[in-house]
């Protein structure tokens, strides 16, 4: 077996001759002969360019999730008021007009790592942005694959053809990217409900024990008051000495009954808090499935859509072979009368 022989040199003459016969200068001819050391990378196209984009975004999302992790579960560290702002943004409509230039997920990610506190909202309105860049990916692909088709609705191109399938994988990668950081988000936000739940039912039970001993001082006060005042009213007359006992005792019952009143409703408002965390992190892991299964019945429908397109184009088919069948058959039949008639012709004239 012939050794295969380097021609790289060779080629390079060619290309000089090539360059001095067309009358190309020696700075022209320099240039031509640089670019066979230094190549020149291929210009990325917009979709490459926007899913670069897009998975820098998530990479940098993630990184933030991890580096902020302990101050988000950390229930000390978000006021009432931001996690109301939680909730609002969780009801707010879908934003269809985002700019979605290199310029605006630059501004994007310098203002996500530049704010101090973690907050859902920042992070909530980010990982829309990036689920609509990848939505804005897919319908870039459903509009080239809209027009690579040919007569009859089938790719004219194959290699259009592998282009767009490495598309959609593509955007199928950044999809589960940017679903696991909205996993790991979403744990995260169930550790601290579940904390916020534990710090709550504590606290609910030392306040109960507190208003027990409260009630039982406050009894023993009132006992040791009583027993003070009847001594001193015996000493008084016994004219006198019945109507204040009887107004002292209305007092201290009305006095024990609104402490009671009030121990009632402490436990009813902390029962009433417990209650509306489970509700929050029950809605937000609802509203997490609900979007799971809104996208599985978006891909359902879309594999429907194309299997009915698959279908049509297939009776299509079937039809173009039907009536070619009947042509070729009507064609047999002419010929086979034409070949008996002249074979008839020729014996009669023989």
């Amino acid at each position: 077996m012939t050794k295969a022989r380097d021609r790289t040199e060779d080629f390079k003459d060619v290309v000089r001759r090539a360059a001095l016969n067309l009358g190309y200068d020696e700075s022209k001819i320099a240039a031509i002969m640089a670019s066979f050391i230094m190549h020149k990378f291929l210009e990325r196209s917009l979709f490459t360019k926007a899913a670069l984009t897009t998975l820098e975004s998530i990479r940098a999302l993630e990184q933030f999730l991890l580096k902020h992790k302990k101050d988000y579960v950390d229930v000390y560290r978000i006021t009432e008021k931001e996690r109301d702002s939680i909730e609002h943004e969780a009801k707010r409509p879908h934003v269809a007009t985002i700019d979605f230039s290199d310029t605006y997920m630059d501004n994007v990610l310098a203002w996500l790592f530049d704010i101090a506190s973690f907050s859902d909202q920042e992070v909530t309105v980010f990982i829309k942005a990036c689920k609509e860049q990848i939505d804005v990916l897919k319908n870039s692909i459903n509009n080239e694959e809209e027009n690579s088709k040919g007569w009859l609705g089938l790719r004219s191109d194959s290699s259009n053809a592998d282009t767009i399938a490495h598309k959609h994988g593509v955007v199928l990668i950044l999809s589960e990217k940017l679903h696991s950081v909205t996993s790991q988000f979403d744990q995260l936000r169930a550790v601290r409900f579940r904390e916020a739940i534990n710090r709550v039912t504590p606290r609910r039970k030392v306040k109960q024990k507190g208003s027990t001993v409260a009630e039982s001082s406050t009894s023993g006060s009132i006992e040791s008051s009583r027993e003070v005042s009847n001594a001193e009213t015996r000493q008084k007359d016994d004219g006198q000495a019945e109507p204040i006992r009887f107004q002292q005792q209305h007092l201290d019952d009305e006095t024990h009954a609104l402490q009671v009143e009030l121990a009632t409703m402490l436990d009813a408002v902390q029962d009433t808090e417990t209650k509306m965390v489970e509700m929050s992190a029950l809605n937000h892991l609802m509203s997490t499935h609900v979007l799971q299964q809104a996208q599985q019945i978006e891909f359902l429908y879309e594999q429907a859509v194309e299997a009915t397109n698959n279908v049509v184009l297939g009776n299509k088919e079937l039809s173009q072979a039907i009536q070619r069948n009947s042509s070729s058959r009507t064609f047999l039949l002419l010929f086979l009368f034409v070949l008996i008639f002249s074979v008839l012709f020729l014996d009669c004239y023989s």
